[in-house]
């Protein structure tokens, strides 16, 4: 845990791999995850790189394992995790797996259409067949009128009273869907002037569809004509509506033979797909073994052989070489790994540490209880390397500043059983592939939202509050008795006065503090919120201020780190007076009157308020006793120091830097003054080990071996700095409020929700029959209301308050967020 206050030390390695045994080295680092792999051919293109053909057969191996994928979704069988560690193939075993896999595609392709064929070819008959069973009673001959002009109600052959038995009729049947039949219909009729018969009839069984496999259903029809112009017109309507037309016999006996013949085969038929389907079954089940372990290995492959492009070629082609970042106390772990790797090939790999001038990648382990809180802080920025790391102080202060807006005991504890199922399942293979965002978000966080419901009973005991009800777990430390013995209070005093003061100079009435947070009697009290206000707004100022000067001290470790000894002297000190001399004497007045001023005396108390803005005015108020002797020139000594600080600050280090831009530039001026300003001088003799400049003027800037100063630029930069600090300072501790706010907002929610619901559902009913039956929807409506309003929407309010405290207000203190993680190559992939 060591790394968690810190970035670990990351190097540069360069590795020289070779040419027989680079495959099964890079193999090896990607299951180790050591090495983040730079890319020494920038500037070659993808499709020149070394080994682009090795890729491109990984790719075709890919589209290959996406259709077998697909089909083995299609059949409704789920694949199963790949069983144990699967290491990258040697590169011989590609050819062997594509044509393995090749093969089974193949086979899995002939199969699939003629299963296709068969189902398309048994649904013809079955068409066939219910076209010929279906009773449609076509008339041998008939005259069709059709209602128009005199010119079309001319029949096609004028024998008026002779007999139409010399006419032969001729018949068109098939099958239509159902939404075109009505449309065919119409169609036909206008087409051929009624000169037709046609009858439609829906089936009265469903046929599964050969493609889709969905049960559908069809109409059914045969249409009798005359005419071989006619027959003609029909055939052309009947197959732009895509009609599956059969052949028709006249003689009834002919058509029952035919239908006879047509389900001898359609049973032919299914047994031949009957057995194509069991044989499809034993391809698809060969896919699922194949597919879980090839997908793996064909993937680690494919990896392998990117980062080998990555890599560039000796001048003797013997060799590959390859540079990286790596943990440095991972160095000897990696130089293992590459001997195990290429003892084969009789030429042991080399890994050595080189020099660079760029900012080395960021590097802070984590495991399950500290991933969340360290995602917190890289949601505002990844941290420069080795640059103090805020994750290990937000485990603490986040879950607290949380709690002091959400004290609740009753809340909190159903925060932290509900966090605490999800840390005791988190082993459950079930819980882990739960696909819901909303429950993943909530899973990812399990061991954040257990502290913050700790902490949460925790203040709740501090505002005595659960449910927003008061509890008494130590006795008062104010004594009604004792004033109603010693005021007298009468009958008729008590019957005019429905609300009564416990006078605390009493003797007996306030007996002391209570033990442990607030004193439950405050609840019954009718100025209960002021008392609250009061005390929350002068905490919040209490946490906000002692927060963000433990910000600037963090800088402290930061710059003596980076041997910054000017910015200790000319922004950090600074900084800490200019805040301390302020507000931290705010918070001592807060604190002094606490324990300063006594029960006799707490109605002729000063009022801090205007202690604080005459600091500013230089101003006297006789009527505002002073706190302590001397408080006024005190004040206005602070006052004067910390606006002292703000030239210092603005002007400290760019004068600084100037000076030390000429010294370097001018040496023979600045030879008297070295033992003088040895202190300062240090941190420009802090360069890391890798090259790179921690100073912020020249973190993350390779190139020459002296960045060009511009003093403008400094000047700009520092006025910038300068003028956040000193603003912010007055802006963040106004933010803070929002502790106040939001607490306050929070427990005035919750006594609105028990007065409108529980309060009203007890009222309801005295007997215990009634009583029962009430409580139990009030009860229910209280709990969802209590769910959903108070922990889901308030914990989501204070989530994002307690967010926003720490980045804005407590890590810009210290903190720039301005580097990048290290991404190691790896074949195994996060939970």
């Amino acid at each position: 845990m060591g790394s968690m206050f810190r970035s670990e030390e990351v190097a540069l390695v360069q590795l020289f791999l070779p040419t027989a045994a680079a495959y099964s080295c890079v193999s090896q680092l990607g299951e180790l995850g050591l090495v983040e792999f730079r890319d020494l051919n920038a500037s070659v293109s993808a499709f020149q790189r070394r080994f682009v053909v090795d890729v491109r057969r990984c790719e075709e191996l890919e589209k290959t394992f996406t259709f077998l994928q697909e089909e083995v979704r299609r059949a409704g069988l789920v694949l199963s995790p790949p069983e144990g560690k699967l290491p990258a193939p040697p590169p011989r075993d590609l050819l062997r797996i594509q044509e393995e896999t090749d093969r089974l595609a193949q086979e899995l392709r002939d199969v699939r259409g003629n299963q296709q064929a068969l189902r398309a070819q048994l649904h013809q008959l079955r068409l066939h067949s219910a076209v010929l069973g279906q009773s449609h009673g076509p008339p041998m001959a008939a005259a069709a009128y059709a209602e128009g002009p005199s010119s079309e109600r001319t029949p096609l052959i004028s024998a008026p009273g002779g007999s139409h038995t010399d006419l032969k009729v001729n018949f068109v049947a098939g099958a239509v869907e159902p939404h075109k039949a009505a449309a065919l219909e119409r169609l036909l009729w206008r087409a051929c002037r009624g000169f037709l018969i046609a009858s439609f009839r829906e089936m009265e069984s469903q046929l599964e569809d050969p493609v889709t496999g969905e049960p559908a259903t069809w109409m059914t029809f045969v249409i009798s004509y005359w005419g071989e112009q006619i027959g003609q017109k029909i055939r052309k309507i009947t197959d732009c509506f895509h009609c599956h037309i059969f052949p028709y016999l006249e003689q009834e006996q002919a058509r029952h033979g035919v239908l006879q013949q047509l389900q001898q085969q359609s049973q032919e038929l299914q047994e031949v797909l009957e057995e194509t389907e069991r044989f499809l079954s034993q391809v698809l089940g060969r896919v699922q073994q194949l597919l879980p372990s090839g997908q793996v290995q064909v993937r680690k492959m494919k990896a392998v052989y990117l980062a080998l492009n990555q890599c560039s070629v000796s001048t003797t082609h013997k060799c590959l070489i390859a540079e990286g970042w790596c943990a440095a106390c991972d160095l000897p772990a990696l130089q293992q790994a590459l001997q195990d790797s290429s003892s084969e090939a009789g030429v042991s790999a080399v890994a050595h540490r080189i020099p660079c001038r760029d900012m080395p990648p960021t590097l802070i382990r984590t495991n399950r209880f500290t991933a969340s809180f360290q995602g917190i802080v890289d949601a505002y920025g990844v941290g420069r390397y080795q640059e103090v790391n805020p994750a290990p102080y937000t485990i603490i202060t986040f879950p607290f500043l949380f709690a002091v807006m959400f004290g609740d005991v009753g809340h909190g504890l159903l925060m932290f059983l509900f966090a605490l199922a999800m840390v005791l399942m988190e082993n459950r293979p079930a819980v882990k592939a739960a696909q819901n965002e909303i429950w993943q978000t909530f899973f990812g966080g399990r061991y954040l939202l257990l502290l913050m419901g700790l902490f949460s009973i925790y203040t709740g005991f501090i505002y005595n509050e659960c449910f927003s009800r008061a509890t008494t777990i130590f006795p008062s430390g104010w004594s009604v008795a004792a004033m109603a013995n010693q005021s007298g209070w009468s009958d008729k005093y008590l019957s005019q006065h429905p609300v009564l003061t416990l006078d605390p100079n009493i003797p007996g009435v306030f007996l002391g503090p209570y033990p442990f947070g607030i004193d439950p009697v405050w609840s019954l009290a009718s100025n209960h919120l002021s008392f609250l206000n009061s005390f929350k707004m002068k905490m919040s100022v209490i946490l906000g201020v002692t927060h963000m000067a433990f910000g600037v001290f963090l800088s402290i470790f930061n710059h003596v780190h980076f041997g910054q000894a000017h910015r200790l002297l000319l922004e950090t000190l600074p900084e800490l007076i200019f805040l301390l001399g302020l507000f931290g004497y705010l918070v001592f007045l807060v604190v002094y009157k606490w324990l300063q001023v006594s029960v006799s005396s707490a109605a002729s108390a000063p009022s801090i308020l205007i202690h604080f803005i005459n600091m500013f005015l230089f101003a006297h108020s006789s009527t505002n006793l002073p706190l302590f002797p001397g408080q006024e020139v005190t004040q206005y000594t602070l006052v004067v120091l910390a606006l002292a600080m703000v030239p210092v600050l603005l002007l400290g280090t760019p004068l600084y830097l100037l000076r030390q831009h000429h010294r370097r530039h001018h040496p023979q001026m600045g030879i008297q003054d070295e033992n003088k300003d040895r202190l300062l001088d240090s941190s420009d003799a802090s360069i890391s080990e890798n090259g790179w400049s921690p100073d912020e003027e020249k973190a993350g800037c390779p190139g020459d071996e002296e960045a060009e100063f511009v003093a403008s630029e400094a000047f700009m930069h520092q006025a910038i700095h300068t003028i956040e600090f000193c603003l912010g300072c007055i802006s963040n501790t106004a933010s803070y409020l929002r502790l106040w706010a939001l607490s306050l907002a929070h427990a005035q929610l919750s006594e609105v929700l028990w007065a409108m619901v529980m309060r009203v559902g007890l009222s309801m009913g005295r007997e215990v029959g009634v009583a029962a039956v009430v409580l139990v929807p009030v009860f229910a409506a209280f709990a969802v209301m209590t769910v959903a309003i108070l922990l889901v929407m308030e914990g989501l309010s204070a989530f994002l308050h307690a967010l926003r405290l720490h980045w804005v207000e407590f890590q810009n203190k210290f903190y720039l967020g301005t580097g990048y993680k290290l991404s190691p190559f790896t074949f195994t992939t996060d939970d």
